[in-house]
């Protein structure tokens, strides 16, 4: 079908015009007969059943009947009328009910014509009665396209309170059938479609709004949602492949002195496999003509840093220098000193750039990156600042990348004559489905492994109840020289309520954990930054035994000494936060502890994430569960999501359409990668109309 002819405004559909369209728009975004075509139902009602009046149950079940009107009235009632009409079939009689329109449904029904009518039916007065039915002639139901499984479109109050009934819609896509003649150009080659056993286009379409039956309707799913899925992909390696083709990198040719010094004689443990195979990822990257742009997933604790150092030394052994970007000056710092150590046995210049540096260190900082003596520097936002010009920056690690957008980040690139390589770092697990939607165009490295030596954290869930208990363990982990941590909740809304509850628990540990024999550090967020420093610098070098905190610790305190993690109202976290806070323990060689306190009154969701934290260490089983939660638009925060626009398919639940999807996107791409075989014609068109009318950044934000 011409592609002209589904980009008509949906006011020139017979039984649209001006207003309803405009009701279309503003509602559901229906401006052409494209976008009603993809209108796809939520649900379906199982038409193929006619019940007899004898045969209804006292279940305020939906039901379809044949029979017909014998007898219409009006009743008066304390806020107007209602319309009462008796329904009878040869089994029996009941009553429909209308409290609306009942002018002109009054005038419109015939008595004694035989009706086919819809709705609920409930039981009330000793009889059966269906308010407003659905209701159509038996000789035009049986006329019309009407399917066994009729479907239910999604609507709004207002559309239904101006007339534009779910019956509408189905009216609405009838007519676009009928002048369609249900002629729709197939979107997929043969290949995938026989490949696949896929239902052509026009049966897919016709089917998901007309369904003959589950079967064909289950198929006529699974073919949209691959569909849509398929294109996303497609869209995301094209991308990717394009900028490998187009963006030159700088390569690394060589892997020299610092990188082989370092990897034989400083190493501080042995690499697991999986950093073995991330670093061999990242040369093969850093060595091709193309621009790297790496995202590195790994848990708290998987020895990321190692790995980004690593990367960083191969572009110093290149002649190039290197720079690692955080997003909080705590963050920035610890980094600064994991890497300083390294650096000075390697006598490789480092230097650290954040808010606070002096302006005297900054000039010198500034003229070093200029003439090329500071090979690598560590740094916050800082870093983007115009002021900041490097002589050659060959590799860039961005840490926990979701708190930079993308224009900061292209400012990076900015920076050189070249883009530089990037990789980017997240301890936050991101689930394999949505790492494929969301960061789609980036290759994926995942580190799966724990260190050697490192024990699993053991996680348990505490009512308030056992209290006193949970103390006197915490006395127990501190006689053995560890330190504690003791998280609050802080949501924004009631700052004030949650500054008491963390006071009154601060007061309840200063009496049970008394000075001189126990320190006690206290980080919140109405603290001033030199306040808050200096508290966990205490924590840090072990002068204090217990840190009270709001979740400021979330990111970037590392204090391998402390072994216990107690979370305060843990049902008021989400999961991946948990898990982040977990993630502060258990880096020293110690058993560590997470221990979840919450009160006896939990829903089914905070049950079920306790149960899941204590089951689990597994990053990704975690964030798993929490995008089945949550979903998809609040787990990466809507600026990230990406995927809140699928018209059919769900990235929770349709994952392995989604993985067999980008499969065939990417067959498709490594044999004809500008699609030029006549095989793919059909690919090619409707990739161009979706970048022409509906481009994917629609979906991908």
């Amino acid at each position: 079908m011409n592609t002209n002819f589904l980009q008509t405004p949906i006011e020139y559909l017979k039984g649209v015009g001006p207003n309803r369209a405009d009701l279309l728009k503003k509602e559901l975004g229906i401006h052409t007969f494209q976008d009603l075509i993809n209108l796809f139902p939520n649900r379906y009602l199982d038409r193929t059943r006619y019940y007899k009046i004898s045969e209804l149950q006292k279940t305020n079940a939906e039901v379809q009947l044949i029979g017909k009107i014998t007898h219409i009235k009006t009743v008066e009632q304390k806020r107007g009328k209602r319309l009462v009409a008796t329904f009878a079939d040869e089994s029996g009689k009941m009553e429909l009910v209308w409290f609306r329109g009942i002018k002109w449904i009054r005038e419109n029904l015939k008595i004694n014509d035989p009706y086919v009518i819809f709705g609920r039916a409930n039981w009330f007065n000793d009889h059966f009665s269906m308010p407003h039915p659905e209701m159509e002639l038996q000789e035009e139901h049986e006329k019309s396209l009407r399917s066994a499984m009729q479907a239910v479109y999604p609507s709004t109050e207002k559309l239904n309170s101006r007339g534009i009934t779910n019956r509408v819609i189905i009216k609405l896509m009838e007519q676009l059938f009928v002048e369609s003649k249900n002629n729709f150009a197939e979107s997929l080659s043969n290949t995938i479609l026989n490949s696949l056993k896929l239902l052509p286009k026009k049966e897919a379409l016709f089917n998901i709004h007309f369904p003959k039956d589950a079967t064909l309707l289950a198929r006529a799913q699974y073919r949209l949602k691959f569909e849509e899925l398929f294109y996303i992909q497609l869209q995301l390696l094209r991308k990717n492949l394009v900028h490998k083709s187009k963006i030159k990198g700088y390569p690394f040719t060589k892997v020299g002195e610092y990188f082989n010094t370092f990897y034989s004689e400083h190493l501080p443990f042995q690499l697991t496999t999986a950093q073995k195979r991330v670093i061999k990822e990242i040369r093969k990257d850093v060595g091709s003509n193309a621009q790297m742009n790496r995202l590195l997933q790994g848990d708290v604790g998987s020895g990321k840093t190692i790995v980004a150092f690593m990367s960083m030394i191969i572009g110093i052994d290149n002649g190039f220098q290197a720079c690692l970007m955080a997003p909080t000056e705590i963050l920035s710092v610890q980094h600064y000193n994991s890497l300083l150590d390294w650096c000075n046995k390697l006598k490789i210049s480092i230097s650290i750039l954040t808010g606070s540096t002096t302006t005297s260190n900054r000039r010198e900082i500034h003229e070093n990156l200029e003439n090329g003596s500071l090979q690598i520097l560590v740094g916050t936002h800082a870093l983007l600042e115009d002021k900041v010009k490097f002589k050659n920056l060959g590799i860039a690690v961005i840490d926990e990348q979701h708190r930079f957008g993308v224009a900061q980040r292209s400012k990076l690139w900015q920076k050189n004559k070249k883009p530089p390589h990037i990789l980017v770092m997240t301890a936050t697990p991101i689930p394999r489905t949505l790492a494929m939607s969301v960061y789609g165009d980036l290759d994926i490295s995942v580190i799966d492994e724990l260190p050697p030596g490192r024990k699993s954290i053991k996680t348990v869930h505490r009512f308030d109840a056992n209290r006193l208990k949970v103390f006197r363990f915490l006395k127990e982990e501190i006689s053995k020289g560890r330190q504690v941590y003791i998280v609050y909740p802080l949501i924004e809304e009631s700052e004030a309520l949650d500054y008491k509850d963390l006071m009154d628990g601060y007061e309840s540990i200063v009496r049970e954990f008394p000075l001189p024999e126990y320190q006690i550090s206290i980080v919140h967020g109405k603290m001033k930054p030199a306040d808050k420093d200096f508290e966990m610098d205490r924590f840090v070098k072990g002068e204090t035994q217990i840190m009270v905190a709001t979740t400021v610790i979330e990111v970037g305190v590392d204090v391998p000494n402390a072994s216990v993690m107690v979370i305060e109202s843990a049902e008021r976290f989400g999961l991946s936060q948990l898990h982040q806070l977990r993630g502060r323990v258990g880096r020293g060689a110690e058993q560590s502890y997470c221990i979840l306190m919450t009160g006896h009154k939990l829903t089914h969701d905070a049950r079920t994430r306790l149960e899941t934290m204590v089951r689990t260490n597994d990053g990704f089983e975690i964030a798993e569960m929490d995008l089945k939660l949550r979903g998809p638009g609040d787990l990466m925060g809507t600026q990230q999501s990406g995927v809140l626009n699928l018209r059919i398919a769900d990235i929770v639940k349709d994952g392995e359409i989604l993985k067999i999807a980008r499969s065939y996107a990417f067959q498709t791409l490594k044999e004809d990668p500008a699609l030029e075989h006549p095989e793919n014609a059909p690919v090619k068109h409707t990739y161009s109309q979706l970048a022409k009318y509906r481009n994917i950044w629609n979906y991908i934000s």
